[in-house]
C-alpha cells in the first residue's frame, strides 16, 4: 500500500514562504507524475504543480497560472520526497494542500493521495 505523508503546512503572513514536503513509502520513480493539489473551503480541488517521473524521457513541470513564478516543485528521488517551495504567499493561497502520485498512462491511471496539510496565509 502506497502512503504519502505531507508536512510543512503552517500559518504565515502574506509575502512569506513555506516549503511543503511529501514523503512516499515507495520509490517515487515508480510513478508517472507526482504533484501538489490544493482545496480551499467551498472550492474544488485544483492542481498546483506537477512533475513527471524520471522514468519518462523528458522531465517536465507544470504549474497553475496562479502560482507561476512563485512556487517551485522539486523531488529528491534518494529520499522519495517531493517538495513544494512557496514564495510570495498570498491570502488566496490558503487551502489544504495534498500530495498526489499518479501511476499509469493517461487513459488508465491510478491516483494516490496524502492526508493533506493546512496552509493559511494571513493578510
Amino acid at each position: 500500500q502506497v502512503q504519502l505523508v505531507e508536512s510543512g503546512g503552517d500559518l504565515v503572513q502574506a509575502g512569506g514562504s513555506l516549503r511543503l514536503s511529501c514523503a512516499a513509502s515507495t520509490s517515487i520513480s515508480r510513478f508517472n507524475v507526482v504533484g501538489w493539489y490544493r482545496q480551499a473551503p467551498g472550492n474544488q480541488r485544483e492542481v498546483v504543480a506537477e512533475i513527471t517521473s524520471e522514468i519518462t524521457s523528458d522531465e517536465t513541470t507544470n504549474y497553475a497560472d496562479s502560482v507561476k513564478g512563485r512556487f517551485t516543485i522539486s523531488r529528491d528521488s534518494a529520499k522519495n520526497t517531493v517538495y513544494l517551495q512557496m514564495n510570495s504567499l498570498k491570502p488566496e493561497d490558503t487551502a489544504v494542500y495534498y500530495c498526489n502520485a499518479r501511476r499509469g498512462p493517461s487513459h488508465a491511471y491510478y491516483d494516490y493521495w496524502g492526508q493533506g496539510t493546512q496552509v493559511t496565509v494571513s493578510s
